[in-house]
Formats: C-alpha cells, structure tokens, sequence
C-alpha cells in the first residue's frame, strides 16, 4: 500500500533523508510544544514548514535502547539492546553484526549513509560500531558515557582516535570548598561544533546522491558545558546561586540559564543543518525529521525541569515508561510533500522510522520488525497501517513495561522485584497518567497483562526473571 501511494503521488525514490535526535530532551522543551522559557526559533521554524507528531514515541526510555529500536525497527520487547549496559574503558552493549539497520537497507539502494554524534551500541574494534553497521561515514562519540564531558580529550572519526587539544578531566567534579575557578571544567575543543561542521561538510560533499544523515546530537545531556555567550543571552536573576555539584556532573554559576543555553546551541545547531540543505536546493527531496531519544533528564546536574516544564505536563522523566520518559516531540519537514504548519496524532514510535525510510528508497525491509511505514501520515493521505498497540519492556529502573492501546495506556514497574500490578490510564482524558483507572476495567487489564507476557523475546543479556520464566 506504502509503495503504490508512492506511485500515486509520483514521489521520486531515493529521497534524502535527515534524522536529528536530541538527547534527553522534553516533550515540553521545545516552543512549538508549549516551552515559554526557551528560545528554539530553528526548531519552530522547522514545524511550522512541517508537521507536528503529537503522539510519537521513543523507543526507549534511556540513551542506548532507544537507538537500538530506532536503528533496526524492533520494538524494545524484542530489541537485542533494552537498556544501557557498559563496557570498560570505553562503550556500551554492541549491536551484533546479525541486526540489520537502516543504513545497511539503505546501502542496498547506493544511499551514502554518515553518522555525527553520540553512538552508544557498541565500544571500538567491535561489530557495533557504525562503520560496521552500514555507516560510511562517522563522527563523534562512540561511549555514551564519555558524551558526558563536550570537551572529551578524543573523538572518533571512523575507526581512528582523533586526539583533541583538550585536557582529560571528569566530568563528575564537585566544588566541595574550592572555588569554581579552580575546577577544569572547559577545553579548548567543544565537540558539539566539530560534529555539526562534520555534518554540513558530509551534507556539501554528498548532496548530488542519495544519502541519510543521521545526528545523533549530545545537546542537551549533561554535563552543562554550553558557550558563555549564550548563557549571557539568558535573564541573570534566573538563577539565584551557583549549582556546585551535589546532585552529579560539573557545576555551573547559572544553572537554569545554562541549562537553556543547552538547548538553544541545540537549536541554532538544528538551524544550520536546516539552512544549508535549502541552501543546496535539496528541500524539495529531502525528509527531515527532529525528535529526542527520551524525555528530560531528572532534577541532576544543576537541572531544573520544574521551572522549566520540561516535560510538558506528562507524568514522569528519562526512566520512565509513563508518558514523560516516552513521548517526545518529534517534527517532520519535507517541503512540497508535507503540509506546512500541520500536526499529526498518529500514534506511532521510534520503530517506524524503519519501514518509512525504506519505502522512501524504493528498498524492501526486513520482514521480523514490528513498525510500520507512517508515510500516508506524514503526506496527510489514505491508508495509513494502524498499528493495533504500542509496547515496551524496559530492563533499567527495576524493570517496566508499558503497553499503549487506542485511548488506553497500561504501566507495570517493579518487574525485577516480581511485581504483577498494571496501573491503567485513560490518555484522552487523562493524558498526565494522574488516575489509576485499573480497578474500574479488570478486562483491559486481562489484556494488558496478556499482551506484556505473550508479545515478547527473552533477552539472555536484558533478562527479566519474572516474565522469561512463563
């Protein structure tokens, strides 16, 4: 159906494809999704030339799992990576060579695949490193972890160490009694600057081919380490005392204007990567999708999502599996194909973008993955698969599972301490998950429970006693 709609509308095949992930950042971040306090003038811009998903969610609640299931098109239940496992020195969990992703499906149709920013599925020499999964091209952080410090003393640049001009510091440093001064808290490289310039360099090299870009960007994770020159464009009485480092990473003078200077170096970044494509006169071929890997970081590292927001209403934060660990604000621009200034409510996740991408290239997907293309949404046509619910099982945080169904969204937490009890939620009613309504629908509840036991893979290396002993 995908595929004939493409015909109908006489859309060119090898369409060019750009996928701007944010890291931790809220459903309520960002202007267009109700942010008062921020200034995203880029990303707002980019919606009203496109179209808002209001209902569209990670496929995970933290770094590592949700860009597994983006990257390969299975749901978190059956994903290889469900949650952030660390290797040491440097890396986390290797995606194995036998998954196959997006950039691999998209090679098949000669699409030239880079990869800048914050990678996280696999630690160097191993078969998850992009350069083995299909990317020709990369740049950036291979270790979520040491995507903690923007002034790392290495990135990578494919498989070779580049070595930066900054000094190696920890970016977990406490002021305890000395004064900020006397802390390394800044370097002389800031890696979010040199991975977008790999980006507008990989986009002017490569912009007379199909090609994907994906942009994994580190902005607004913490360490705070924005540019004082846009902390300064951020009210001084915001911030009342310095945060020193009591709750983890580094301090900063001015917390919460620090912490929006975050997001608005994100967005001029968004900005740039935007204007050159036009620049190019590629607007027209080219899909553009922005939207974060998880929702807002707690209350750590000098951040403050109340004052902010953050999550826009939502219950919960990164962690989570109720609607504020989950939905993200999630964009997409193509222009002449997607209505400007239009929304969407299509309930659809991460896994998705799998099947959508390949139908944009004329490729076939791989037939054991669990989204579906969302493209007839996106060009506000007929047809559109609907998906009969969402689902996640999540290792981390004690173990969760949340099921969405239509109107109806079903949490389990506590699954690695045995616990059986499913809160219920009405989410057109109740989209901030405040009234447990499972008591009042034992019959949803059966299905719910049937759902989150049945619809699943035990995973050897994710494992949940509870659910893989049925």
């Amino acid at each position: 159906r995908v595929v004939r709609l493409i015909d109908e509308l006489g859309l060119a095949e090898n369409t060019l494809i750009v996928f701007i992930l944010a890291d931790d950042l809220g459903y309520g971040e960002v202007g267009v999704f109700g942010q008062e306090k921020i200034r995203t003038p880029n990303i707002d811009r980019l919606a009203g030339e496109g179209m808002r998903l209001t209902q569209h969610y990670s496929g995970a609640p933290v770094c590592a799992p949700a860009r597994c299931v983006f990257l390969t098109g299975k749901k978190l239940s059956h994903a290889v990576i469900r949650g952030n496992k660390e290797i040491y020195p440097e890396g986390q969990w290797p995606l194995p060579a036998a998954e196959t992703t997006i950039a691999e499906i998209l090679r098949t149709r000669g699409y030239r695949s880079g990869m800048m920013g914050k990678w996280g599925l696999g630690p160097p020499d191993s078969e998850g490193t992009p350069n083995a999964q299909g990317f020709d091209y990369f740049h950036g952080y291979l270790c979520q972890r040491q995507a903690h410090n923007f002034f790392p003393p290495h990135l990578w640049l494919n498989g070779e160490k580049q070595l930066l001009n900054n000094e190696a510091f920890s970016p977990h440093q406490k002021a305890n009694d000395r004064p900020l001064e006397e802390l390394t808290l800044r370097g002389e490289e800031y890696a979010p600057d040199l991975i977008v310039n790999s980006a507008l360099a990989f986009l002017r090299r490569e912009h007379d081919k199909p090609f994907f870009l994906y942009l994994p960007f580190v902005e607004p994770h913490l360490a705070m380490q924005p540019p004082a020159s846009w902390v300064e464009t951020y009210p001084m009485d915001w911030d009342a005392a310095p945060y020193l480092g009591e709750r983890g990473y580094l301090p900063h003078r001015r917390p919460r204007a620090g912490y929006a200077a975050m997001i608005s170096h994100l967005d001029d970044h968004v900005g740039r990567v935007v204007r050159l494509i036009d620049e190019l006169g590629l607007a027209e071929n080219t899909l553009i999708v922005f939207t974060s890997d998880n929702g807002p970081t707690h209350d750590v590292g000098g951040v403050d999502t109340t004052f902010f927001a953050s999550s826009g209403g939502l219950r919960g934060r990164k962690g989570s599996v109720f609607e504020g660990g989950l939905r993200v604000p999630t964009i997409a621009r193509w222009k002449g194909r997607i209505a400007a200034g239009t929304e969407s409510g299509v309930i659809s996740a991460f896994e998705d973008w799998l099947p959508t991408f390949a139908a944009l290239a004329g490729a076939k997907a791989p037939e054991k993955i669990d989204g579906v293309s969302i493209l007839p949404s996106l060009l506000g046509e007929e047809g559109q698969v609907v998906r009969p619910y969402l689902s996640w099982e999540f290792f981390g945080y004690g173990g969760q599972q949340a099921v969405r169904q239509g109107r109806w969204k079903a949490v389990r937490q506590g699954l690695r301490k045995d616990t059986t009890a499913i809160m219920l939620f009405d989410l057109e009613k109740d989209p901030a998950e405040t009234t447990d309504l499972a008591a009042e629908h034992p019959e949803i509840v059966a299905e719910m429970d049937r759902i989150m036991r049945t619809d699943r893979t035990p995973n050897p290396d994710f494992p949940i006693e509870m659910l893989d002993a049925n």
